[in-house]
């Protein structure tokens, strides 16, 4: 479910990269501090009929800049990328989902040393998960918050 409140960030999040578009990522669940990311089989096929090792990763990718609606100051802040490592663990055959969740306390801390040092890093640990609730990919990513 998306909470009411996010309706048009989670429109402008899955339309503002037209890529992310054309994949069929979308937003299944947001609410503070919560979100939950759909990445559709097709049209994500690769040559051997299982999911694209690409689009996997932009799948886990984007849960950056969608935490970053869910949880932090975006009047105050934008989002980067820093880094983002990706192990395969087996094929998917199925549409996937990826889930991420932030405390407050975590999200207090990001923006506190954001705004005294112009920029904090935050981690996410994110499971690619398949249809069957099998891990497909494990994905640790930093991503940064910059003040404005």
């Amino acid at each position: 479910m998306i909470e009411e409140k996010y309706q048009k960030h989670v429109k402008m999040l899955e339309t503002i990269i037209k890529i992310i578009d054309a994949m069929g990522i979308r937003i299944v669940e947001m609410r503070d501090r919560h979100v939950k990311v759909l990445l559709p089989l097709e049209p994500n096929l690769n040559h051997i009929g299982t999911m694209y090792a690409g689009s996997l990763f932009t799948a886990g990718e984007f849960m950056g800049g969608a935490m970053y609606m869910a949880s932090f100051d975006y009047d105050r802040f934008y989002p980067i990328v820093k880094a983002i490592n990706i192990q395969f663990r087996r094929p998917a055959l199925t549409n996937v989902t990826v889930e991420a969740n932030l405390s407050q306390e975590e999200i207090n801390a990001i923006q506190r040393e954001a705004e005294a040092n112009g920029k904090a890093d935050w981690k996410m640990d994110l499971e690619i998960k398949n249809e069957a609730g099998e891990v497909c990919c494990l994905l640790q990513g930093t991503w940064q918050l910059r003040k404005a």
